[in-house]
């Protein structure tokens, strides 16, 4: 049972990170515009979050750079001309996907880079790769996070071994994925319990990112904050893949912390967010995603049904709750 002060007071270790970059760009295939990035800049500045990924390092051999939009390769001096020298206010971070960047050279020393915290994406089984990302990101003067992605669905075992191996590493924050949207609050708090055994081992700090299929986002976060965990991710309006994740807004109303201003996210979210979504631009919890979340299923199934505007939730049903 959770002490009330947990929930009630603050702690000075708490970091909020902005990821409406990175995985809102899973929705519109990173095409905003430079205002709309630049104003987002400002407005974690003023409502006082900590960190703002802005995209992925994502390899050009793999992905064609006409089909996306600068946020899904983040070259660094397109970075820097639109946010300009690293801030003592904010901290941008990045995010390198395990087997899909090409870290060795797209990612330069971190005194020549407008980033300052490297985000390390895996699943479990691709662990030896995190681990040398990781390493390298290390090497090169960053702070390094790693996000083991989808552990609804990995055996509690191979958490465990992952979890050593990265408690061994020079990680400095493991973070809790609920990547398929599938976890209920008392879920999250066992698994919180889990990595706070090998965080609290080896000395390392605790993130959560969650997603919105089941309406848990916001729910699971602040269970995960009751529990110990430190860096919370959020997006403005939830946007994000699929579902979406953790709104901002409702992140930066829970936080006792006065450095933390919600008037800046309820202004930009009036100015930017309304409109993107009036544009066309979807994401946010639907039926189909709800169902995915319930299979803990990853949410593929959901956006096809979405971008095919279908409304027959009982045949979505059938098709994928009868899959082998």
């Amino acid at each position: 049972m959770k002490q009330l002060e947990n929930l009630m007071d603050y702690r000075q270790s708490i970091r909020v990170v902005d990821a409406t970059l990175r995985d809102g760009g899973l929705v519109n295939d990173f095409r905003f515009t430079d205002e709309f990035a630049r104003e987002l800049y400002k407005t974690n500045i003023k409502s006082g979050v900590d960190y703002m990924e802005v995209g992925y390092k994502a390899d050009k051999e793999m992905f064609d750079e006409s089909e996306f939009g600068l946020y899904k390769f983040c070259d660094d001096d397109k970075i820097f001309e639109l946010f300009g020298e690293k801030s003592d206010k904010i901290k941008l971070a990045v995010m390198a996907d395990v087997g899909r960047c090409n870290y060795k050279e797209d990612i330069h020393e971190a005194s020549n880079s407008p980033f300052s915290l490297i985000r390390v994406a895996t699943y479990v089984h691709q662990m030896p790769g995190a681990i040398d990302m990781i390493e390298d990101a290390k090497n090169k003067g960053y702070e390094v996070t790693c996000n083991l992605m989808a552990i609804s669905t990995a055996q509690e075992n191979d958490i465990k071994v992952a979890l050593d191996m990265l408690g061994r590493s020079s990680v400095d924050v493991i973070y809790i994925v609920d990547s398929y949207g599938a976890l209920y609050p008392e879920q999250m708090s066992r698994v919180a319990e889990l990595y706070r055994e090998y965080a609290d081992k080896y000395g390392k700090k605790l993130g959560v990112h969650t997603h919105n299929n089941q309406q848990l986002a916001f729910a699971n976060t602040i269970e995960a904050v009751g529990d110990g965990v430190d860096y919370l991710d959020g997006t403005y309006a939830g946007m994000g893949r699929g579902a979406g994740n953790c709104t901002m807004e409702n992140l930066l109303g829970f936080l006792r912390n006065p450095k933390y201003d919600i008037y800046p996210a309820l202004k930009f979210i009036e100015n930017y967010m309304v409109p993107l979504k009036e544009s066309g631009v979807k994401w946010g919890y639907d039926w189909q995603y709800m169902m995915t979340g319930i299979l803990n299923q990853h949410p593929r199934t959901a956006i096809a049904f979405t971008n095919e505007d279908r409304k027959d939730y009982t045949n979505f049903w059938k098709e994928i709750s009868m899959q082998d």
